[in-house]
């Protein structure tokens, strides 16, 4: 089944922030967050044990606990298994993204791509979400920023046991679509390029975004398109840099970045537009992405998000950005030429 008609809407929630990510969210605040999610209308919710070791599924469940499960969709991910040991945070190495999550819950966290491991993993992950199915599986991080030059011999671990395991999963019915959650876009190339198995879509966190787009555009986007797959970008807003954060792919912007920054938001405060709906309008623009999920720790984020969305963006600010070479000069815009 595609993407797209899996998905309930074209924004949903990236509940990274959950996890306690970046610092230690208070749990009435991050409560009133999916409340806030909820009320506002949005109805799919994506997840990872990775966060805080468990702590954003646990909220999540916790707070939908309540709602009608056959009113939203849930994605979580497999590849890593959260254990009740527990670990000295500091000395955790989880590749560059490692201190991300270092006020989450201290359990020991492994990486584990096997058969075993993704069952295991998605019934944990059932626990914690206090559900008995979820919709959606990605495969999460089989690449290098995680793992550096062990990156393919994690693919191929993945390519044995998880791929295989999920396609069951899928034909079976038991979950509707998988794929892999990732931030780079090689392993999906090198998904898109095996006959075996066969994926549904994939969850791309900040490579289809205004700063970041030129290689997803190129190398993914038209496959996904041709095999009417589905994309959902997650991290639209490239770490915060976009809307004015200081953070770029999880670490400071570079000058570049900040300056890229800067033209787009001279233009867009010249057309009276916020840097939220040009982040996820041009992101929607392209025929292969099926939603976006940006992150938010607070309530009013949310409410942002949704009012950025519907929000009205003059053609003539997309052509001005096209013009000034900003964005690629093959990506869709959401105007009509």
């Amino acid at each position: 089944m595609a993407l797209k008609d899996i998905l309930p809407g074209k924004l949903g929630f990236g509940t990274a922030p959950l996890g306690n990510m970046f610092r230690d969210i208070p749990e009435p605040e991050a409560r009133a967050t999916v409340d806030a999610a909820w009320n506002d209308g949005i109805r799919y919710f994506d997840n990872a044990p990775f966060y805080g070791a468990g702590l954003a599924e646990i909220r999540m469940g916790d707070a939908l606990a309540d709602k009608p499960r056959q009113d939203y969709v849930i994605s979580t991910k497999v590849g890593r298994l959260v254990l009740d040991e527990i670990e000295d945070v500091s000395a955790r190495d989880l590749g560059e993204k490692g201190d991300v999550f270092k006020y989450g819950r201290p359990n020991k966290i492994v990486n584990d791509y096997s058969a075993d491991a993704t069952m295991r993993s998605i019934e944990d992950s059932l626990k914690r979400l206090k559900t008995d199915h979820i919709e959606i599986v990605w495969v999460h991080d089989v690449a290098q920023d995680f793992f550096g030059d062990e990156w393919l011999s994690m693919f191929e671990s993945a390519r044995k046991g998880a791929f295989k395991v999920l396609d069951k999963l899928r034909d079976e019915g038991v979950i509707k679509a998988w794929g892999l959650g990732v931030n780079k876009v090689e392993p999906i190339e090198l998904l898109l390029d095996l006959e075996e198995p066969r994926p549904d879509g994939f969850l791309l966190a900040g490579r289809y975004t205004l700063l970041d787009h030129e290689r997803a555009l190129q190398r993914v986007m038209p496959k996904v398109t041709e095999r009417g797959l589905g994309i959902v970008v997650g991290g639209p807003y490239s770490s915060g840099a976009l809307v004015g954060g200081p953070n770029f792919e999880y670490a400071p912007a570079s000058t570049a970045i900040l300056n890229k920054v800067a033209k787009i938001k001279a233009l867009a405060d010249r057309y009276g537009i916020s840097m939220k709906a040009a982040g996820l309008q041009f992101a929607l623009a392209n025929p292969a992405v099926a939603a976006v999920i940006p992150g938010a720790s607070k309530p009013g984020r949310i409410i942002e998000d949704s009012t950025a969305l519907k929000e009205r963006v003059p053609a003539d600010f997309w052509r001005e950005l096209r013009h000034a070479g900003l964005v690629h000069p093959d990506a869709p815009l959401p105007i009509k030429d």
